[in-house]
């Protein structure tokens, strides 16, 4: 582990344990203290190893009083800037409407996009701020958010302005993604290809201008858009120097990821249906699956994602909220954990590596974020807990003590 030797030292961590999240494990450092100078981490190990006065030359000592240093969750895919509800959906759902029926019936995203277009710029910042805030109670320090709540060039960049001001206004660090191609609008309900041909020739160009968006995304689907459909927009993506990521293989096979791959995407996202030839060509490309139990146990899925596959091609496995109005309302990421492990068939290590190192690699923020080691960003989260395990186990509780973010603490106890 790379050490480094600070001419000061800001923050100590001491009589604490730390899971650093190296090596595709939790690395566990037993009795350790951890250096923090400036916005990174700059040393950390044994505490009976630590360099001669660093305690004396160190601005603030935190006692960690036994408990456990992890690396800030690394919340990969979420939608969160929308306005209206959908629990009357819910209400269909439990009666037996299906995800896709609700969609043909002018309900599913289609109502969070009619709200969304007649809502104030300064409303949607108040009611994501508030989901916001919640993630950032739950030791979340980095995230990703969506547009798609628009389909038209006005809202989208109206959601993409709103994710600017969020990321001014809050201490996580927050990435912004275009998925513009996530549903069909009314306007084009009977002209897809019209559609696409809006976002490649308009709207990419657009959000290329603004200067947010880092990534583009698409929902590759039965009841979403095709593969030449996806294709096209993805080469337009490329040209803009844009990031890829792919909603792939949730509801169906359409070798979205195989495409994706191609495409050198960062992720792939549900995986559901993904076929074996799809995951090999993910594992070829070096693309991260990021698996959504939140969606699968909300839409009462029975197909999981193939984890065994997975671990067999050494594909990284990211775990996110997927938070959104429609399938995921979800804003905690221990819940997220427990669900990855009791549907998915993950362990409580595979699941804390999708939580943070894994998720930062579907970010493409690996070499900052996601494990505690020297030289990077210190977003830290000390729990009150046992053994790391018990994020997994305790289900709905969020036994923080404090959460530093690049050097700074935003919570303490």
């Amino acid at each position: 582990m790379k050490t480094l030797l600070p001419d000061k030292i800001d923050v100590l961590f001491i009589n604490g344990h730390v899971a650093t999240m190296v090596d595709n494990a939790l690395s566990i450092i037993k009795k350790a203290a951890l250096a923090v100078t400036g916005e990174t981490i700059s040393w950390v190990g044994k505490e009976k190893s630590l360099p001669q006065n660093f305690k004396t030359r160190c601005q603030k000592i935190i006692d960690c009083n036994k408990g456990w240093i992890l690396p800030g969750f690394v919340d990969c895919h979420t939608h969160l800037v929308w306005a209206g509800s959908r629990s009357q959906e819910f209400e269909m759902r439990l009666n037996g409407a299906s995800y896709e029926e609700i969609s043909k019936n002018g309900g599913g995203i289609l109502s969070t996009v009619k709200s969304t277009r007649n809502a104030s710029k300064n409303d949607l910042f108040i009611l994501a701020s508030k989901r916001v805030e919640a993630l950032l109670k739950q030791g979340i320090t980095s995230l990703e958010i969506k547009s798609g709540y628009g389909l038209d060039l006005e809202t989208e960049l109206k959601i993409l302005d709103v994710i600017r001001r969020l990321d001014e206004n809050f201490p996580l660090h927050i990435d912004a993604t275009f998925l513009g191609v996530h549903a069909l609008p009314p306007e084009y309900q009977h002209n897809p290809d019209g559609y696409i041909d809006l976002v490649t020739q308009a709207m990419l160009p657009a959000v290329k201008a603004q200067g947010i968006a880092t990534a583009v995304d698409v929902f590759c689907e039965t009841i979403g858009f095709t593969l030449p459909q996806t294709k096209k927009v993805f080469e337009t993506a490329k040209d803009l120097g844009f990031n890829i990521k792919l909603h792939a293989e949730q509801l169906s096979n359409s070798n979205g990821a195989a495409l994706a791959s191609e495409f050198n995407a960062l992720s792939c996202d549900h995986l559901e249906y993904l076929s074996l030839s799809g995951a090999k060509k993910m594992a070829q490309h070096n693309v991260a699956a990021v698996l959504l139990p939140g969606a699968f146990y909300f839409l009462k899925e029975t197909q999981k994602p193939p984890v065994d596959i997975f671990r067999n091609l050494k594909i990284p496995m990211a775990v996110s909220t997927d938070l959104n109005p429609g399938s995921s309302p979800v804003h905690s990421m221990t819940l997220i954990l427990n669900m990855a492990c009791m549907l998915f068939d993950m362990t409580c290590e595979e699941a804390l590596l999708g939580a943070t190192i894994n998720g930062a690699k579907a970010l493409g923020l690996e070499h900052s974020k996601g494990s505690i080691e020297a030289g990077k960003d210190a977003d830290l989260v000390v729990w009150d807990i046992d053994t790391p395990e018990d994020l997994c186990y305790l289900v709905g509780l969020t036994p923080i003590n404090t959460i530093m973010i690049k050097g700074n603490i935003h919570y303490t106890t």
